[in-house]
């Protein structure tokens, strides 16, 4: 793993993501987290810290999920795991 990726390993642990840092080292050394865990808690884990961008407004920062992203990821996926 380079800095960066455990710059992103170590922000996760921070923030009590202990799943998703997880996900992370697994990603980051080139293994399909999806061989380790249930694949609804992996694309659980995808939305809440992957795909969710915070969109700050004039008072709170409301976090939403590109829908179109996260179905273009989960399409890609899918057909690596077929092919």
């Amino acid at each position: 793993m380079d800095k960066k990726q455990v710059e992103e390993v170590i922000k996760a642990i921070l923030a009590r993501k202990y799943s998703w840092a997880c996900v992370l080292i697994l990603r980051f050394h080139g293994y399909d987290p999806v061989d380790y865990i249930p694949y609804r808690t992996y694309i659980r884990l995808l939305k809440e810290n992957y795909l969710v961008e915070t969109k700050d407004t004039k008072d709170t920062a409301n976090k939403t999920v590109d829908i179109r992203s996260f179905q273009a990821n989960e399409m890609q996926f899918m057909q690596q795991k077929k092919g």
